[in-house]
């Protein structure tokens, strides 16, 4: 795959901005029609704001959340408003002190659209690590390794020996996540799709052992693999196999919640765990976290993430669809499971 080059994009003519506008709430999976991408001009920038050229757009679960207008822990998308979402941009005119031309920062809400005019305030400075691509910088080393980190260590808590049980084990979260339990010295289970995503989170990951949720029992299968229960479970997935997981939590069991993906396409409340007397009997913590939250010890978990991937220790895949144009579709892949690791969506065509 060719590299962006930044000088060229830099030099283009920024004439039209396209932006994909909600058109309505999707009553289920998400319809191309959902959505509408219209055309407009750049709005130059302000006293104190900068011009952004969005390279990658950040596809997450949540994308569907705030299209909805369910409770949430930010403001549901308004109807004709640009579709949340973040972006990787690079500044093309800087009205503010903090950046210039040519810098590179991640806008956490970038939007669906090729430029962003933003307050400065709202960006964070980017120094592209050598020998690493752009793309770590919206997953390992941005939002997708911060959820990760924190929400197993800082919500998970586990200690070296205890079992951890990752759904949704091969996606961008759940597979950092395990690779951080294991390098705490943990027991790690993960459930995914597919004997080839199995085989990867074992053999690639360094995952104990693995489940195929599309093929296998998840409850009589962790039985079978953790006879003596479930430590931590960190959810990404809500529904059964969240019961499940729930269902085997040891007395001083921690669930953290990262998402409820199973759930996200239907209307209604989100159910939850069907005994839920086990919260009490088992003295139990579930505790839901967003990534927002700990953006100020950012710093923190890109030490931690940092070093691992120095001693080799951390690997990842980024999905990469090309085109702004195929957002709306691109989104579906992540209800579906028919993709590798973090999915972003390219803005600019490719330069050789």
């Amino acid at each position: 795959m060719a590299d962006i080059t930044l000088d060229r994009l830099l030099g283009e003519d920024h004439g039209v901005n396209r932006r994909w506008v909600l058109r309505r709430r999707p009553a289920a999976k998400v319809r191309q029609e959902d959505l509408i991408l219209v055309e407009g001009p750049i709005s130059p920038p302000g006293s104190g704001e900068v011009l952004l050229r969005n390279l990658y757009l950040s596809l997450d679960p949540t994308n569907r959340l705030w299209m909805s207008d369910r409770a949430q822990y930010l403001p549901p998308v308004g109807i004709g408003e640009v579709m949340r979402g973040g972006t990787l941009g690079l500044v093309l005119d800087s009205r503010s002190d903090r950046f210039q031309p040519g810098d590179l920062v991640s806008a956490g809400d970038g939007g669906w659209q090729d430029y962003v005019t933003c307050s400065a305030e709202r960006l964070g400075r980017v120094r592209q690590a050598p020998g690493l691509p752009l793309t770590a910088h919206l997953s390992i080393f941005g939002p997708t390794g911060l959820t990760a980190y924190f929400g197993l260590t800082d919500v998970g808590r586990p200690k070296s020996g205890e079992t951890v049980v990752i759904s949704a084990a091969a996606g961008a979260v759940g597979s950092i996540a395990g690779q951080i339990a294991k390098h705490i010295g943990c027991h790690v289970v993960g459930i995914a799709g597919g004997p080839e995503k199995c085989r990867w989170i074992t053999e690639d990951l360094g995952f104990d052992v693995a489940i195929d949720y599309r093929a296998q029992d998840v409850a009589v299968e962790l039985d079978r693999l953790c006879p003596h229960g479930v430590d931590v479970g960190f959810e990404n997935v809500g529904g059964a196999v969240m019961n499940a997981v729930f269902d085997r939590l040891n007395v001083g069991g921690r669930m953290a919640l990262c998402g409820m993906i199973s759930a996200y396409n239907q209307e209604g409340p989100m159910p939850g765990p069907a005994d839920f007397g086990r919260i009490l009997m088992n003295r139990l913590t579930v505790q839901g976290f967003v990534v927002i939250d700990y953006l100020p010890r950012a710093k923190e978990a890109l030490t931690y993430l940092g070093a691992m991937a120095r001693e080799g220790q951390l690997k990842w895949k980024v999905d990469v669809v090309q085109g702004l144009d195929q957002a709306p579709d691109a989104l579906d892949r992540l209800f579906r499971g028919d993709h590798d690791g973090k999915l972003l969506v390219q803005l600019p065509e490719m330069i050789a």
